[in-house]
């Protein structure tokens, strides 16, 4: 079950942040405003170095500083011509699907089409008291909200009011909602792995962002096959599929892991505390970057190990993390400029000789 070879199938590459909290060349921190600035910055050498789009995450927390991708999103946008520019992804559950419409619809109008969402719980479950949901409605918030987002989107499409009644939010009755998009919203769903997420998504009819942080990307080929399998069995087209992973691209293997291993540690640490995992070690590290999800290393060696996920997994769009922990803004810069100029063509070139 597999789509047409991905040396002609249309393949999108791009970047995601969710402005992890940085410290500059001499280990000192970095504050969560001059973070932003960066990440501004960062968007604008994406578009220079050919990248097709950069995605926000959206966290309440000391260690991420992108709490608003909107915001993020539109001051981007104004700052760039051609760069497509997504949240990575937005809340779904704490948030209103009307206001997100709202808030797409007008970047959408402003930037000519050029704003995407991604849709999902999240990895974090700070915004659910932060802005006064019950966890306890965690399952519920979401499909429900995620029903009426699908709602919304078709009556834009088909100019018409948006319709629809639940438990979590008020309902509406043949509502308008402004702006009128011109050409619709570009919404993809996340999932992080498990099957009724996947077999939501076709339902819904959303193209399919597999988040994999860890792990042999092989591992996944089954919810791909699910996904496919879905859309189907309800008669559905086929959707495109995007991977989301963290890597680090340098001049060469030696240098990219040198300038990764730390933060990586430091950011499994923080996550280990929380969430009562067992400390990750520097032989893990090398696990992953030789066996996993950490596409770290010289632009070949990611180049490999890009197409080689892009065609197991059958992929229309790769998306690397560029930043996990702690990393100086000059060294993701160089990591983007050698993503955009290097690794992207060079991925192009190995899908086009295995063709």
């Amino acid at each position: 079950m597999t789509d047409q070879n991905p040396s002609t199938r249309q393949i999108s590459f791009g970047l995601d942040t969710f402005g992890d909290t940085s410290v500059d060349l001499e280990g000192n921190p970095v504050s969560h405003a001059q973070t932003l600035r960066d990440v501004i910055d960062q968007a604008v050498l994406a578009e220079k170095v050919g990248i097709d789009f950069i995605g926000l995450g959206e966290h309440h927390r000391a260690d991420y500083a992108i709490s608003s991708p909107d915001i993020m999103m539109a001051s981007i946008l104004a700052r760039t011509e051609r760069l497509k520019v997504t949240s990575a992804v937005t809340v779904l559950s704490s948030d209103d699907p009307v206001r997100i419409f709202e808030r797409w619809s007008t970047m959408n109008a402003l930037s000519h089409g050029r704003a995407e969402i991604t849709l999902g719980r999240g990895s974090f479950i700070e915004s659910f008291p932060l802005f006064g949901f019950d966890l306890q409605d965690y399952e519920q918030l979401f499909n429900e909200r995620l029903d009426l987002f699908r709602t919304i989107l078709d009556a834009d499409k088909a100019g018409r009011g948006v319709t629809w009644s639940g438990e979590t939010r008020s309902a509406l009755q043949d509502q308008k909602l402004y702006p009128a998009t011109e050409n619709g919203i570009q919404a993809w769903v996340a999932v992080g792995g498990s099957p009724e997420s996947v077999i939501r998504a076709a339902k819904y009819r959303f193209p399919l962002m597999l988040a994999i942080i860890g792990g042999a990307p092989s591992r996944f080929r089954p919810y791909v096959e699910l996904y496919k399998r879905a859309n189907e069995q309800m008669g559905l087209p086929q959707l495109p599929i995007g991977v989301h992973s963290p890597g680090f691209v340098a001049d060469t293997d030696e240098e990219a892991r040198e300038l990764s291993l730390d933060n990586w540690l430091a950011l499994q640490h923080q996550l280990g505390q929380e969430r009562g995992w067992a400390p990750a070690n520097a032989r893990q590290f090398d696990q992953e970057v030789d066996h996993g999800s950490l596409y770290i290393g010289s632009p070949e060696t990611v180049a490999q190990r890009i197409a080689d996920t892009i065609e197991t997994l059958d992929l229309n769009r790769f998306t690397l993390k560029y930043v996990s922990g702690p990393t100086p803004h000059e060294h993701l810069m160089k990591s983007i400029e050698l993503y955009g100029t290097r690794v992207i063509p060079r991925v192009r070139e190995i899908l086009a000789e295995r063709a």
